[in-house]
């Protein structure tokens, strides 16, 4: 079962928490309190072997390298997060680790070694709900990544909105944080070297877009467009907060009106980077989805958008869906055309190659051919990249005060991100601890704790990732767990509106890719996969500590502000009263695993038993 797309609510209120981390990090690592921018054969194209320089024929091949949804992962992702599937000849499944910028800076200059005509673009969502190690720095250390690895663009993702405009523009243009200031002693923060690219995304009140909406790369007379843009329902899966003052637009409408403009100015070769993506019907990387025919295998929002662009459009780079597909989607013309994904945290990147043709300055596309499109796997059997590792090992020691101290103790793989479940073992433990946070009367008197599933951001790896010993779970995991720092509501809700809260996880909007709540212990239901609709959830069976839920009864019901406010396509939510404003779900997780573990009692894997699966 393909994992559940992330749509996650924003850290809004890192700065708040991290005051007085700020402070502590001044006086013991140097902070600072203040302070790309129809046709012949390629083979004449080819590199001499001799001296190395292309020869100037009809076309040129020029190699399109993509990733998306980096989030910041800087180091190798850990536990199941970290790893990719690839299907075997003989159909068997083998797992591979994978993703780490050290890795992926290495993948990309490897690739691009023997090809002079290379873009390096990706999909959007490079920053936000990252792990402590860059989350804790406003995520400067990545753009300073992205900087090395010499990225051409990417396009807004909704994570890049997750502390609000004025928080990327500074990405785009640099500058230290308003509140906290310089993080390293003598260094101002230049800003991404790359444009930030939002065609979709404009100001309320002047109607213009608030970052460029396209960029044109150019080379010895190879001239491609790049337009940038994200989901339009980036208000669904973003608070308020974060996307106050601005509109998003129709992706096709806005796509289709870029392209025009670009091909007046004689830009005939176009790729879009659009942060919205599809579900392939294998999580292998190396699924073909063009089986049984082209884009057979793939479902969701990408497919009509891909079947709608202008032909004037060569190719899409996708993301959001952290799924991995090199898929063929025919254009309205009925011409090939590659759609793709690159997974998630550095894992995978695509290599395209574009046949451009010189005399007409468009990329060669028929109805028998068209770009060609790879999926290649961030493997960490490869040479790290000595500057990656340099700047990792120099923003870790900064952060290290904070992330390396013990939180709590697991006996096993507790997994959350990695999980294809739709209940998830670290979704269990996470709405307990907010439950247990909430419970008592002061405290908001919760009976039960609701997740949004995208919230979780990673698993809770066994195995140390540093020098703190295999089990330990360290502030730092915790904060890559869940590093929103969403405040708890307590709510009360009817009975008739918690069943009608579980029906909209498989209705609606979430009808096509259903988004199932992670439900604390006591509440129980199944999902009749069986049926469709809101009839996919046995109203009957919802109880609540073996007790049937009575639809007009009244319960205490806790979950983060981002699901409180109707998030993912949950308006049931928002009918809730006599709302108690508690703390943090990572204030609720770290207290809970403090309190509920030792080096001798460590916390077992939940068995994820809550809800009953009937397919």
């Amino acid at each position: 079962m393909p994992a559940t797309p992330h749509a996650t609510p924003p850290r809004k209120r890192l700065v708040r928490r991290l005051t007085a981390t700020a402070a502590a990090l001044a006086a013991t690592a140097g902070v600072l309190s203040a302070a790309a921018p129809a046709g012949a054969d390629s083979a004449v194209a080819a590199d001499s072997a001799q001296s190395g320089k292309q020869r100037h024929g009809r076309t040129v091949d020029v190699q399109l390298l993509s990733f998306n949804d980096l989030h910041g992962n800087l180091e190798a992702p850990q536990g199941s997060s970290g790893t990719v599937t690839e299907t075997q000849p003989d159909g068997t499944k083998k797992v591979i680790p994978a993703g780490g910028v050290e890795y992926l800076a290495n993948s990309l200059r490897t690739a691009r070694k023997g090809h002079e005509y290379s873009i390096t673009a990706a999909a959007g969502d490079m920053i936000g709900a990252s792990p402590l190690m860059t989350g804790l720095f406003h995520d400067e250390p990545t753009i300073e990544a992205l900087n090395k690895i010499k990225l051409d663009a990417t396009s807004v993702g909704n994570h890049e909105f997750d502390e609000g405009r004025a928080e990327l523009l500074r990405m785009q243009r640099g500058g230290c944080h308003p509140k906290e200031g310089c993080f390293e002693k003598g260094k101002k923060f230049r800003g991404a070297d790359f444009p930030y690219l939002a065609a979709n995304v404009t100001d309320e009140k002047t109607g213009k877009p608030i970052l460029k909406p396209y960029t044109v790369w150019k080379h010895k007379g190879v001239k491609i467009g790049i337009i940038g843009l994200t989901l339009e329902g980036t208000p669904d899966v973003v608070t308020a907060e974060g996307v106050k003052g601005l509109k998003f637009h129709d992706e096709v409408e806005t796509i289709n009106k870029y392209a025009k403009e670009l091909d007046r100015q004689g830009v005939k070769s176009i790729v879009t980077l659009i942060h919205e993506g599809g579900m392939p019907a294998s999580g292998s990387y190396n699924y073909d989805c063009d089986t049984p025919g082209a884009g057979a295998g793939i479902s969701g929002p990408i497919v009509e958008i891909a079947k709608k662009v202008t032909p004037k459009v060569d190719a899409l780079v996708t993301g959001h869906t952290h799924q991995a597909y090199a898929c063929t989607i025919p254009d309205p013309s009925g011409a090939p055309r590659t759609v793709t994904s690159a997974a998630s945290f550095g894992r995978v990147y695509t290599d395209t190659t574009l046949t451009y043709d010189r005399r007409t300055k468009d990329i060669v596309r028929t109805s028998v051919k068209g770009p060609r499109a790879t999926n290649h796997v961030v493997d960490r059997e490869q040479p790290k990249a000595a500057d990656m590792t340099r700047l990792i090992d120099r923003w870790k020691t900064l952060a290290a005060p904070v992330a390396n101290k013990p939180v709590g103790y697991i006996s096993g793989d507790i997994n959350g991100r990695g999980s294809e479940a739709y209940e998830k073992p670290l979704g269990d433990l996470l709405t307990d601890a907010q439950l247990e946070a909430l419970a008592p009367a002061d405290k908001g008197g919760a009976q039960i704790a609701f997740m949004n599933p995208g919230g979780i951001r990673s698993d809770l790896a066994f195995k140390a990732s540093g020098a703190e010993g295999d089990g330990v779970v360290t502030y730092g995991e915790a904060f890559t767990v869940q590093p929103f720092t969403n405040m708890m509501n307590v709510v009360d809700l009817t009975g008739a509106q918690v069943i009608a809260a579980l029906q909209q996880q498989v209705s609606g909007p979430n009808e096509p890719q259903p988004k199932i709540l992670q439900v604390s212990r006591g509440l129980t239901y199944t999902l009749d996969l069986t049926k469709q609709g809101a009839d996919r959830v046995v109203a009957s069976s919802v109880k609540l500590n073996g007790t049937a839920i009575d639809p007009g009864k009244t319960y205490r019901v806790a979950m983060n502000e981002f699901l409180a406010g109707g998030g993912d396509g949950f308006p049931a939510f928002k009918e809730g009263k006599n709302k108690l404003v508690g703390a943090s779900d990572l204030d609720a997780f770290t207290s809970y695993l403090t309190a509920r573990s030792s080096a001798a009692s460590p916390l077992a894997p939940p068995k994820a038993d809550r809800i009953t699966i009937v397919k």
